[in-house]
C-alpha cells in the first residue's frame, strides 16, 4: 500500500467529508475519491460508509486507519531521524585508536562530538594494533588509527597514512641522566625502558644503536599501552620512557617531565594512519570523526 494512500485514508476517517479530505490531501474530489476506491479495492474491504451527512469509518475501516496512523508515525519517525542523522545530530560511532592517537587527538574529537553532536552515541576502542584489526574484521569498529608500522597488511584492509609524530626519550625533573654532558642510547638501558608497543623495525634499530648486537630488539622493562600510566611511572621512578612529543607537552611545561637529547639517536616519530574495511563507505559521523583527527593529527605533526 502506496504511504499517499495511506494518508488518503486517513484524512477521511478525520474529516467524514470527501471534500474536506480532498482539500487537505491537495487533490481534487474526484482523484480523491478514486485512491479511495483504489485502496478498498486492494483490501478487498469496504472501509467507509458513504452517508448523505458525512462519512464513517466501517469496521474494517477502523482496523486499516489505526494501523495506517501508526505506519505513517514510524515513517514520520524515519524521516526525522534520517534529517538528524545527515545533521549527525545522532547515530552511533565506534573507532579504535593506539595510545598515542588516544592522547593527544580523541579528547579534542570527543570534546566536539559531545558539545556539538551531543546525540551521538560513541565507543572508543584503545588498545593494540592486532586486536583492533581483528575487532574491525568483525565490524565492531568503523575504523581504528594506530602506528603504520604495526598493521599487518592485508588484501581487506584500506591504510590511509595521516601524520608522523615526532617523539622521544623522556625522564622525570631531576634524573641522574640529566646531570650527563653527552647521553647516548646504551645510558639509558640501565634505568629501564618503557613504552607503548613499538615496532619491531624501531625495536631493531634502538638495538643496535645501545650497542646489543645485530638482530637484537630494544630490551622493554614494561611494555603498556596506556600512556598516563607510563608517564605517571617515569615521574615516580627513575624509568626512562619513550613517548610522542604531543603526548607530554603538558607535562613537560608544567616540569614534570624532561625530554631527553640523546646523541646517537635519530629522530623518532609515530607513523599515523586510518585503517578500514576496503570496500565499505563510512557513515556521517565516522567520516566526521576521520576527517577530525586527521586535521588534528596534521596540526600535532607541525613543527
Amino acid at each position: 500500500m502506496d504511504l499517499k494512500r495511506l494518508k488518503h485514508l486517513v484524512a477521511l476517517a478525520d474529516t467524514r467529508n470527501f471534500g474536506r479530505a480532498a482539500t487537505q490531501c491537495h487533490l481534487t474530489q474526484s482523484a480523491f475519491s478514486r485512491s479511495i476506491q483504489a485502496a478498498e479495492d486492494e483490501y478487498g474491504l469496504q472501509l467507509f460508509d458513504r452517508g448523505t451527512l458525512e462519512v464513517t469509518c466501517t469496521d474494517a475501516g477502523a482496523f486499516v486507519v489505526e494501523r495506517a496512523r501508526k505506519l505513517l508515525f514510524e515513517n514520520r519517525c524515519l524521516e526525522r531521524d534520517v534529517s538528524l542523522y545527515r545533521e549527525r545530530l545522532i547515530g552511533d560511532l565506534s573507532f579504535g585508536v593506539g595510545p598515542y592517537p588516544a592522547a593527544t587527538m580523541v579528547p579534542p574529537l570527543l570534546t566536539e562530538i559531545r558539545t556539538h553532536h551531543p546525540g551521538v552515541c560513541v565507543r572508543v576502542e584503545v588498545n593494540n594494533a592486532d586486536y583492533l584489526a581483528a575487532h574491525l574484521r568483525a565490524e565492531e569498529l568503523d575504523f581504528y588509527m594506530a602506528d603504520v608500522r604495526n598493521v599487518v597488511a592485508a588484501a581487506d584492509l584500506s591504510v590511509s597514512r595521516v601524520a608522523k609524530l615526532s617523539g622521544g626519550f623522556y625522564v622525570r625533573s631531576g634524573h641522574p641522566l640529566l646531570a650527563k654532558a653527552n647521553i647516548t642510547a646504551a645510558s639509558l638501558v640501565p634505568f629501564g625502558i618503557a613504552s607503548v608497543r613499538v615496532p619491531e623495525v624501531v625495536q631493531l634499530g634502538l638495538g643496535a644503536l645501545m650497542g646489543l648486537g645485530e638482530g637484537k630488539r630494544l630490551p622493554l622493562a614494561v611494555e603498556c599501552d596506556d600512556l598516563s600510566l607510563l608517564k605517571s611511572l617515569a615521574m615516580s621512578t627513575d624509568t626512562v620512557i619513550g613517548c610522542v612529543d604531543a603526548g607530554s607537552a603538558q607535562d613537560v611545561a608544567q616540569k614534570r617531565l624532561v625530554r631527553l637529547e640523546v646523541v646517537d639517536v635519530p629522530p623518532q616519530f609515530a607513523d599515523m594512519a586510518i585503517v578500514s574495511l576496503k570496500g565499505r563507505s563510512y557513515s556521517l559521523m565516522a567520516q566526521f570523526a576521520v576527517d577530525f583527527v586527521t586535521r588534528e593529527a596534521d596540526e600535532l605533526s607541525r613543527p
